[in-house]
């Protein structure tokens, strides 16, 4: 019997990505209230271009934290000191707009409907102010219990910025996108199809090193064995050259990486 062949990709970025920048800078900005005021409502958005970071959203508040400090130091812990990359936490410009939560949401999330019905009892007496569809699913395909496609990249993704930080590939900088394809057999993973690894890099080191490099300190070491063969494609900056990255080569937002946070578009 004929087994059902398919092929599956799913991506992942590093934490120099622009939208992985901004969900970074969010997200640390929500922590920082919560943790003073666990009964904040933060809905905070990022955007990050060319030597300058806008957040803007609506906050609710009891505390006070230093948002551009908050940015900052963020930006410093993702790698992107120093202007020659493109990025520079020190120097790059900081807006602010942010004002209350509305009060029209505000009276949707203060009293549920079951409150405003009297129906204490078995519900909660906290409501919504927004709405959201969202999908997903648990697989023993992997121990995290995604798929494996996207758990895969991810693997490359956070060994990109290992290398990186630990000085193995010092000429690496943070920007990095990684595309792994798995071929299926009547729904169970067999084989790798397809690698694409592209990292931004220093001028002065050239194609040939990078690949050399990428293969024996990154691919290698997080692959699983018997998955990857002969006939896997590999292709490491396939356009050649990624030395402009970040926020100067592309402007990046909070929240475009969703599917690549969830569960990659895949689902039973």
């Amino acid at each position: 019997m004929a087994k059902n062949r398919e092929f599956f990709t799913s991506e992942s970025v590093t934490e120099g990505h622009p939208d992985k920048m901004a969900d970074q800078i969010s997200d640390s900005i929500l922590d920082a209230i919560l943790a003073k005021d666990k009964n904040a409502r933060v809905a905070c958005e990022t955007l990050v271009t060319t030597g300058m970071v806008h957040v803007v959203g609506e906050i609710s508040t009891t505390c006070y934290v230093d948002i551009p400090h908050i940015v900052r130091e963020t930006i410093r812990d993702i790698g992107y000191t120093r202007a020659k990359y493109g990025f520079d936490c020190d120097t790059c410009g900081v807006l602010v707009s942010l004002d209350e939560q509305s009060p029209d949401i505000a009276m949707g999330v203060d009293d549920a409907l079951e409150k405003k019905e009297g129906n204490t009892d078995k519900f909660d007496t906290i409501g919504a102010g927004d709405q959201g569809m969202m999908f997903g699913y648990a697989t023993n395909e992997t121990d995290d219990y995604m798929p494996l496609p996207i758990s895969l990249a991810h693997r490359l993704a956070r060994r990109l910025a290992k290398v990186r930080k630990d000085g193995t590939l010092p000429y690496l900088r943070p920007d990095g996108k990684t595309q792994v394809t798995v071929e299926y057999e009547d729904g169970k993973p067999v084989r790798i199809d397809t690698i694409v690894i592209s990292a931004q890099h220093s001028p002065e080191v050239g194609r040939e090193q990078i690949e050399s490099d990428l293969l024996e300190f990154v691919i290698k070491p997080e692959l699983p064995e018997g998955l990857f063969d002969d006939k896997t494609k590999l292709f490491i900056n396939p356009t050649g050259r990624f030395v402009i990255g970040g926020p100067q080569g592309d402007s990046g937002l909070t929240g475009r990486k969703y599917i690549m946070d969830s569960s990659c578009g895949m689902d039973r």
